[in-house]
């Protein structure tokens, strides 16, 4: 009967029904998750932290992502380098290859994960294919675009105040995980990946959706509500309210991620 409708509007209509208690804003869906296929490497940008968002008028935004590929030499940058402060950072903005230089280059390979405060300054770079969660936030600010332009030769607007007003130069180097099953458990979010070989039954307490995305092989989600089936590269989000959701592998040893808050 949803059939059309976002996530967005139903957020609004049902609120914590549907997104749970834990939710900062029951009329706002508190994460946005997405698959980012980067034939050609994304910006570099920083976002918002708690500490620092007002400066901006801008929202917070940490995120992490789950590397699914990584052709050979792909790399994500997040952090600075060893020594890098504000001051020689600033310098090289409008000097492209310096800038990335003063960047930590992370090689990732498929199962790495790598979690990204508000505040640190990143790029996914190309040959990356990421599934990428983040709290619900508008708020990015680029400092370089690699030199791309439109068909007019005009580049994407940079955002070098806002990003250094935003950028945490005193924060902990970010690294690469390999985690098995709960690949991140934060204040903001957590992702575990699960393997499902039987029917198994989940109990939603009402303070938190699940939002359950396929790596490989297909499910069947039944509810209250009715069934789904929710097949490779595809989601499905459960309700905080269900109660109870049966959770069925259409093959035997379908492998999932599961978001929560």
């Amino acid at each position: 009967p949803y059939a059309g409708r976002d996530l967005a509007e139903l957020t609004r209509e049902f609120g914590a029904d549907l997104v749970g208690t834990k939710a900062p804003d029951p009329s706002r869906f508190p994460l946005l998750i997405k698959l980012l296929d980067a034939r050609r490497s994304l910006s570099v940008q920083v976002h918002p932290n708690e500490r620092n968002a007002a400066l901006t008028n801008g929202e917070p935004k940490t995120e992490a992502w789950v590397v699914l590929a990584a052709a050979p030499g792909a790399a994500l940058y997040a952090g600075t380098a060893k020594g890098t402060d504000e001051a020689s950072f600033r310098e090289a903005v409008g000097h492209g290859e310096a800038l990335v230089g003063l960047m930590k280059r992370h090689p990732v390979k498929a199962g790495d994960v790598v979690y990204v405060p508000g505040g640190v300054v990143h790029a996914i770079g190309a040959g990356c294919l990421i599934f990428e969660v983040q709290q619900s936030s508008n708020s990015t600010y680029r400092l370089y675009d690699w030199d791309r332009v439109d068909e007019h030769g005009v580049g994407r607007p940079l955002h070098i105040d806002e990003s250094f007003k935003s950028i945490d130069f005193q924060f902990p180097p970010v690294r690469v995980h390999r985690p098995r099953q709960t690949l991140v458990h934060s204040r903001y979010f957590t992702i575990k990946k699960m393997t499902m070989r039987r029917a198994t039954k989940w109990k939603l307490d009402g303070s938190t959706f699940l939002s359950v995305f396929v790596l490989d092989g297909g499910l069947k989600l039944a509810g209250p509500g009715g069934a789904v089936e929710v097949m490779r590269g595809s989601s499905a989000v459960i309700p905080a309210s269900i109660g109870e959701c049966t959770v069925s592998p259409l093959i035997a040893g379908t492998r999932l991620l599961v978001t929560s808050l």
